[in-house]
Order: C-alpha cells, then structure tokens, then sequence
C-alpha cells in the first residue's frame, strides 16, 4: 500500500510539475513528509531522483523535438549557477542537519521555507500583471540568479519549484510556458549538481530500491503526461491550476511543521 501511494503521488506531482514548471518535488517532498513512513533525508533524496527523471525527460524530448524555448544567451549561465547552488544547498541541508539529532526539526526547517516561499509565490502570481518585470542579460547576473535557485531547490528537497517560476516572471518577463520550460531546464542542471554531490560525497541514505524505482518510474510516467497536457491548454489555465497547487501546499507546509515541531 505503502509502496502504491508514494508511486501515485509522485506520478499525479509529475504531472503538475511538467505542466506548471515547479518540477513536482514541490508536492512529493511535503505530501510524502506527512505520511511519516521514511525520514527527511530520504525523502529529501528521493524526491530529488523523482524530479530529476522527469526533468531529464522533458529538457531531452523538447531538444530532440526541436520544441526548445531555451534562450542559450540566459538559460546557460542560469544553468550553471543553479549547478553551483545545487551544491552548495546540499551542503547547507547537511549543515543544518548537523546542528541537531533530531531529524524533526530539519524537517520543521524544511516545512517552514517552503512555506514562506509558496506563500511569497501565491502572493506574487496573484498580483503579477501589476508588477513591473525586468529583462536581464547580462551573463553574470544570469549565473548569481542560478545560483540562488540552485540553492533552493537542492536545500529544500523540492527540485525547484514556484520560486524558479517568480525569479523568471520577475527577472526575465516570460510568460507563463517559457517560464515553466526554463524552469525545467534549470531543476534539471541543479538536480544532477546535487545528485551528483550525494553519491562522491557517500551520504546516500538507507531506502529501499524499490521505492526509487516506483518514485523515478512515476516521475518520467509523470513527465510524459504533463508534457502532452502543457500542449494542449492555454496560459490562463495553466496559472489557475498554479495558484490552486499554492493554496494546497500552503495547507500541507502548515500541517508539516506542526507535525514535526
């Protein structure tokens, strides 16, 4: 039962984040927190591996398919920062995770970032049409905006998530579909940074193989039908289906931090 539920939630997540951008690990990261059956720093892990598979899919179908978006003059450096800040949010998880032997409130921790960060993206999709945005070029600016998504998306488990779809809305003024496939791009260069970091590093935690495999077997299920759904709906349904997931993960990161406080 166990088993089918993370496969389901990681399946119905990937959808959504192929769709929206946010990359799922959004959704699997504090849905699968709340049932409680493994630790942060395997769902952390897990949830990573999940969004990983599904963006490699979306980012090699859309280049294959010629169906790219991705400018290279600002999606590049956006991708190698968010390499670099994947990094570094792997080891600030482990650095946070240190000052306690209590994985709870590394957990609690978790649960309140992405809170305030799905609160602030809520808040800024609601009222964006009457935010002035910007379009950055300059390569170096490019790369430190990576960097600071890397960041998060690697300390907080989520692949990325709204925050990717703010930063590029704000930053770069694209729309919503531009911004949602950027996104991947982006989650995809993070994910393999932090992904890669775990393995040299030696501190893959204790799961079962299964479970990866359902999750990461979901994720790409996930990815597919996202990618054929995205094609097929038009902007404005894109950001409605957006702002209902907000309200919803605002609800669980609540839950969640009650819970392991």
């Amino acid at each position: 039962m166990i088993y089918l539920i993370f496969l389901v939630v990681c399946f119905a997540a990937s959808i959504v984040g192929a769709i929206c951008g946010i990359g799922g690990g959004v959704i699997i990261k504090p849905v699968l927190d709340s049932f409680g059956v493994l630790d942060v720093t395997a769902i952390s892990f897990l949830s990573g591996c999940t969004v990983l598979s599904m963006t490699t899919y979306s980012v090699l179908k859309n280049k294959i398919s010629g169906e790219s978006h991705v400018s290279m003059k600002t999606g590049l450096p956006l991708a190698i920062g968010a390499a670099v800040g994947g990094l570094i949010g792997k080891w600030l998880f482990s650095y946070v995770k240190s000052l306690s032997s209590d994985p709870n409130k590394v957990g609690a921790v978790q649960a309140l970032c992405l809170l305030i960060v799905t609160l602030g993206t809520l808040i800024y999709t609601i009222y964006k049409a009457k935010i002035k945005t910007y379009k950055v070029e300059n390569a170096i600016v490019c790369v430190l905006i990576g960097v600071f998504l890397g960041i998060m998306s690697s300390f907080l488990g989520i692949g990325g998530g709204p925050i990717n779809l703010v930063v590029l809305f704000f930053f770069f003024s694209m729309s919503t579909k531009i911004a949602a496939e950027n996104s991947l791009y982006i989650i995809f260069f993070s994910q393999i940074a932090s992904l890669v970091s775990t393995i040299v590093s030696g501190s893959v935690p204790d799961f079962q193989i299964g479970v990866l495999i359902l999750m990461v077997a979901g994720g790409i299920a996930g990815g597919i039908c996202g990618r054929a759904i995205n094609k097929k709906i038009d902007e404005k349904t894109v950001d409605k289906l957006f702002i209902a997931l907000m309200v919803l993960m605002i609800v669980i990161n609540i839950y969640n931090i009650f819970k392991f406080m």
